[in-house]
C-alpha cells in the first residue's frame, strides 16, 4: 500500500484532490434527517406471535454484532397480511436503540443483500434508508457507522441512567459525509476503493480470528465426557473411558443478579462487571474470584471470570461455587464451554434466565482430572487471551492498523461552517 507514515498520499490520490484539501468542496455534510428517513421496528407484538412465527425478522443481536446483516441469523415472527409493518430493504442502515451503556448504543449494521421476501425489523431497533437524490453504497455505510468519529457522534445522541436510550430528534442531526454528491459516478469509484481496502483488512484479521476456533475445538475435546445412559446424542464428541460424575448447573452453583440501579464510579478501587466484561469501577465489591454471566441484552450468556474482588452490576448473574466436588477454574471452564450467548433468545430483549441456566448437565471427573485440565486450559488461555503475547496480540495489532485507516479513508474534514 503506497502511503506514508500518515497515510495522507493515499488518501490525497484516493480523492484526486489537492495536499491538504481532502475533504474540501469534494465532499458534502449534510444532516441525516435531510438525505434519509428513518423508520421503526415491530409494533403490537406478544410474546406468542414470536413462538409460531411465518415470516422473518432481524434480531437485536444481529444488529449488533455485525457490521452487515447476518441473513442465515435470522429470527421468525407471525405477521398478518393487513398489518402495517415496516420491512426492511436491500441498502439499508440498521440500528439497535438502546444500550446498558451510552457508547454502545446505536451499533450499525447494513443491509448488503438484496432478498425476495419481507423481512422485519425487531422493536428495540430502528432503520434508515437514504434518499435517491445521494448515492451510498451499503458496503460503505457498514464502514462509515462503525467509523470512530460516528460511534462518537451516535453516542452523544444517547440518554439515560441505568439504559441509554437513541434519541431520533438527535439522531436525524447527525452530520454524515456524502462524497463528491455533484458526481455520481466518481463518488461511486470513491467508496468501492474504500470498502475494496477495509474489507482486506477484514479478512486477515478475520483469518486470525479463525486460529482461536482451534482453541475452543481442544478446550471442548478436554471437557467432553460420554453422557450418562440414555442421553447419548448422535455427533457428540468426547473422550471414552473417563470417569465422570453428572450434575446439572443449579448443583453446582448458585445463580445471583448483580445489584441494581448501580452506576460504575471512576476511579473506584474494584472493577465492576456488567454483561460484556469490566464496564468500570466501584469503591464496593459483591463478588469475588467467581465467573460473571451476561444477563440481558447483545452479550446475555457472555461469560467472564471476575479474578479478585470484584462489583456486578444489574445486568450481570454473579456464579458462586456452592460445591466442594468441583475446583472454581474447572467449573467456569465448563460455563464457557456451553455457549450461552447464543441461547439467550426472547421475544423483546435477549436475556438468560435462572431456569435456563440450572438445568444444564455438567461432568464432573475427579479431582486430579480436573486440575489437569485447568492446567492445559489456562495455558491455551495464555495463548489466545494474553493481552501481551500470542494470538489476541496480533489480532489487536492488526485491529488497530484496521481502525486507522478505515478512519482515515472515512474521516473527511468538514468545512469550517458546519464545524463543531
Amino acid at each position: 500500500m503506497n502511503t506514508d507514515e500518515h497515510g495522507c498520499d493515499f488518501l490525497e490520490k484516493l480523492l484526486d484532490l489537492p495536499a491538504g484539501q481532502a475533504g474540501g468542496a469534494e465532499v458534502e455534510w449534510e444532516a441525516l434527517g435531510e438525505v434519509a428517513h428513518i423508520y421503526g421496528g415491530l409494533t403490537g407484538k406478544s410474546k406468542k406471535d414470536f413462538e409460531d412465527g411465518n415470516a422473518k425478522y432481524i434480531s437485536y443481536k444481529n444488529i449488533f454484532k455485525n457490521i452487515h446483516i447476518n441473513f442465515d441469523d435470522l429470527s421468525q415472527v407471525r405477521v398478518s397480511e393487513n398489518e402495517n409493518q415496516h420491512d426492511v430493504r436491500y441498502g439499508d442502515v440498521l440500528f439497535t436503540g438502546s444500550s446498558e451503556t451510552a457508547i454502545e448504543a446505536g451499533m450499525s449494521s447494513a443491509v448488503t443483500r438484496g432478498f425476495q421476501e419481507k423481512v422485519y425489523l425487531n422493536s428495540f431497533s430502528f432503520g434508515v434508508r437514504f434518499n435517491d437524490r445521494i448515492t451510498l453504497i451499503p458496503e460503505f455505510s457498514k464502514y462509515l457507522f462503525r467509523s470512530s468519529f460516528m460511534r462518537r457522534e451516535i453516542a452523544t445522541t444517547a440518554s439515560g441512567v441505568t439504559r441509554f436510550n437513541i434519541s431520533k430528534a438527535r439522531f436525524k442531526k447527525l452530520l454524515i459525509p456524502i462524497p463528491c454528491p455533484e458526481n455520481p459516478e466518481k463518488s461511486l469509484v470513491i467508496q468501492a476503493e474504500i470498502v475494496r481496502i477495509l474489507d482486506t483488512f477484514t479478512e486477515l484479521t478475520a483469518e486470525l480470528t479463525a486460529r482461536k476456533k482451534q482453541y475452543n475445538y481442544y478446550r471442548d475435546q478436554l471437557l467432553t465426557f460420554d453422557l450418562p445412559a440414555g442421553r447419548q446424542e448422535d455427533g457428540d464428541a468426547c473422550l471414552p473411558g473417563r470417569q465422570v460424575e453428572w450434575k446439572t448447573l443449579g448443583e453446582v452453583y448458585k445463580f445471583q443478579y448483580g445489584m441494581g440501579n448501580t452506576i460504575p464510579t471512576l476511579g473506584g478501587e474494584y472493577p465492576v462487571y456488567g454483561s460484556n466484561g469490566i464496564v468500570g469501577t466501584h469503591n464496593e465489591f459483591n463478588s469475588e474470584d467467581s465467573p460473571v454471566i451476561g444477563h440481558i441484552g447483545a452479550y446475555a450468556g457472555i461469560v467472564n471470570w471476575g479474578k479478585g474482588k470484584h462489583f456486578v452490576t444489574y445486568n450481570g448473574v454473579i456464579c458462586r461455587l456452592i460445591s466442594e466436588l468441583v475446583s472454581p477454574k474447572y467449573a467456569y471452564y465448563q460455563l464457557l464451554k456451553q455457549d450461552f450467548n447464543s441461547m439467550a433468545k426472547s421475544a423483546s430483549h435477549p436475556f438468560v434466565s435462572y431456569a435456563e441456566l440450572n438445568k444444564v448437565l455438567i461432568p464432573i471427573p475427579s479431582p486430579s482430572e480436573q486440575a489437569r485440565i485447568v492446567v492445559i486450559l489456562d495455558k491455551f488461555d495464555t495463548l489466545t487471551h494474553s493481552i501481551s503475547e500470542g494470538l489476541p496480540r496480533e489480532i489487536e495489532l492488526r485491529q488497530t492498523q484496521y481502525e486507522y485507516y478505515r478512519d482515515l479513508l472515512l474521516n473527511f474534514p468538514k468545512p469550517e461552517e458546519v464545524k463543531a
